[in-house]
């Protein structure tokens, strides 16, 4: 009896010990974002968020990026949300990022869950880097840059329109000096 509990007790164990390590991806990139800079200063202050953990992004000449994430409202899970961008002009390479974009209010917010939401070309954001070089945007050629680690960078940013994007480099290299938009589709709980 004693040699079929030991195992089973010492798989328990195991099991238990290591459930921190088990951290959710949504959890990780909320704390990234409250650590770096100004973007923790808007989980206080704004109506609700999308949260997109990975954003991957490529192209030759012509590129997309793609990502899937959730709505928080109060800090509630309200529902999924999923970005496609298609940009055309001279890149090469590819990337990933975080991205996260602050409702002001709640007009804010039901002007992205509409349905199908679109960031124009000429949409602003402010890149989180981790490294000097590393730069994300919502549409190639607009850029805001900041400097930093991920828990430590220096940012500004600013409502725009009722939103703020911030989003965090994490890793990959593209060069881009294209013109593309993000759509957004939201599909409430």
């Amino acid at each position: 009896m004693r040699k079929c509990l030991s195992p089973v007790l010492a798989f328990f164990l195991l099991v238990f010990s290591f459930t921190p390590a088990w951290a959710d991806k949504y959890d990780d990139t909320i704390r990234i974002f409250k650590d770096a800079g100004e973007s923790g200063q808007f989980f206080d202050n704004s109506y609700g968020y999308a949260l997109l953990p990975t954003i991957g992004k490529g192209g030759i000449i012509i590129g997309g990026a793609h990502g899937k994430g959730r709505v928080y409202v109060r800090g509630m899970d309200v529902g999924d949300t999923s970005m496609t961008q298609l940009s055309v002009g001279f890149q090469l390479g590819g990337e990933a990022y975080s991205q996260i974009i602050f409702f002001e209010d709640e007009r804010a917010f039901k002007e992205f869950a509409s349905g199908n939401f679109e960031f124009g070309a000429n949409a602003s954001v402010v890149a989180i880097t981790a490294g000097a070089s590393a730069t994300a945007s919502t549409a190639g050629g607009t850029q805001a840059a900041a400097s930093g680690g991920k828990h430590d960078a220096t940012t500004r940013g600013g409502y725009h329109k009722g939103m703020a994007v911030f989003t965090v480099a994490k890793g990959g290299l593209m060069y881009e000096a294209s013109i593309g938009g993000q759509k957004f589709e939201y599909s409430p709980r």
